[in-house]
Protein backbone atom coordinates (compact mmCIF):
# COMPACT_ATOMS: atom_id res chain seq x y z
CA UNK A 1 0.00 0.00 0.00
CA UNK A 2 2.60 2.20 0.75
CA UNK A 3 4.57 2.04 -2.41
CA UNK A 4 1.03 2.38 -4.44
CA UNK A 5 1.05 5.63 -2.35
CA UNK A 6 4.30 6.99 -3.19
CA UNK A 7 4.02 5.76 -6.95
CA UNK A 8 0.73 7.82 -7.04
CA UNK A 9 2.17 11.12 -5.93
CA UNK A 10 5.38 10.43 -7.91
CA UNK A 11 2.39 10.60 -11.35
CA UNK A 12 0.60 13.48 -9.34
CA UNK A 13 3.74 15.37 -9.48
CA UNK A 14 4.89 14.55 -12.83
CA UNK A 15 1.55 15.13 -14.20
CA UNK A 16 1.88 18.57 -13.08
CA UNK A 17 5.58 19.42 -14.22
CA UNK A 18 3.96 17.86 -17.67
CA UNK A 19 1.15 20.33 -17.41
CA UNK A 20 3.89 23.28 -16.42
CA UNK A 21 5.46 22.32 -19.40
CA UNK A 22 3.05 22.07 -22.14
CA UNK A 23 1.58 25.80 -20.51
CA UNK A 24 5.38 26.86 -20.02
CA UNK A 25 5.55 26.08 -24.30
CA UNK A 26 2.58 28.22 -25.26
CA UNK A 27 3.52 31.05 -23.19
CA UNK A 28 6.83 31.29 -25.22
CA UNK A 29 5.10 30.93 -27.69
CA UNK A 30 2.66 34.11 -27.81
CA UNK A 31 5.99 36.31 -26.38
CA UNK A 32 7.32 35.31 -29.52
CA UNK A 33 7.60 37.94 -32.10
CA UNK A 34 6.18 41.06 -32.10
CA UNK A 35 4.58 41.76 -28.76
CA UNK A 36 3.77 45.39 -29.32
CA UNK A 37 4.55 48.82 -30.73
CA UNK A 38 5.10 51.63 -28.89
CA UNK A 39 6.43 55.69 -29.22
CA UNK A 40 9.06 57.03 -27.28
CA UNK A 41 9.89 60.34 -27.95
CA UNK A 42 13.51 61.18 -27.06
CA UNK A 43 14.05 63.19 -24.39
CA UNK A 44 10.21 63.59 -23.26
CA UNK A 45 10.75 61.48 -19.87
CA UNK A 46 6.40 60.82 -19.82
CA UNK A 47 6.47 59.08 -23.60
CA UNK A 48 9.37 56.95 -22.24
CA UNK A 49 7.36 55.78 -19.39
CA UNK A 50 4.21 55.17 -21.07
CA UNK A 51 5.82 53.36 -23.65
CA UNK A 52 7.62 50.84 -20.77
CA UNK A 53 3.74 50.65 -18.74
CA UNK A 54 2.70 49.84 -22.66
CA UNK A 55 5.12 47.16 -23.11
CA UNK A 56 4.64 45.49 -19.54
CA UNK A 57 0.94 45.86 -19.62
CA UNK A 58 1.34 43.98 -23.16
CA UNK A 59 3.54 40.88 -21.49
CA UNK A 60 1.22 40.95 -18.70
CA UNK A 61 -1.85 40.39 -21.16
CA UNK A 62 -0.01 37.60 -23.14
CA UNK A 63 1.39 35.80 -20.11
CA UNK A 64 -1.88 36.40 -17.85
CA UNK A 65 -2.91 32.78 -18.83
CA UNK A 66 -0.23 31.22 -17.35
CA UNK A 67 0.59 33.33 -14.37
CA UNK A 68 1.92 31.58 -11.57
CA UNK A 69 3.67 28.87 -13.41
CA UNK A 70 7.03 28.77 -11.53
CA UNK A 71 8.54 28.08 -15.70
CA UNK A 72 6.65 31.40 -17.26
CA UNK A 73 7.27 33.98 -14.44
CA UNK A 74 10.77 34.62 -14.14
CA UNK A 75 10.90 34.77 -18.11
CA UNK A 76 8.26 37.59 -18.21
CA UNK A 77 10.21 39.57 -15.43
CA UNK A 78 13.38 39.19 -17.51
CA UNK A 79 11.18 40.21 -20.77
CA UNK A 80 10.41 42.90 -19.01
CA UNK A 81 13.44 44.42 -17.50
CA UNK A 82 14.95 43.64 -21.60
CA UNK A 83 12.12 45.81 -22.59
CA UNK A 84 12.44 48.81 -20.56
CA UNK A 85 16.36 48.72 -20.58
CA UNK A 86 15.80 48.45 -24.76
CA UNK A 87 12.88 51.51 -24.34
CA UNK A 88 15.00 53.68 -22.03
CA UNK A 89 18.07 52.98 -24.55
CA UNK A 90 16.42 54.23 -27.28
CA UNK A 91 14.97 57.39 -25.74
CA UNK A 92 18.76 58.28 -25.69
CA UNK A 93 19.37 57.72 -28.84
CA UNK A 94 21.49 54.78 -28.43
CA UNK A 95 19.43 51.81 -30.03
Amino acid sequence: MLANTKEQLMLKGLDKLTRQFDEASRAFKSLDGEIATVRVVPGDEASVQAAIREMEAAIDQKAAPYLGNPLVDPVVKQLKVKYREHIIKRSQGQA
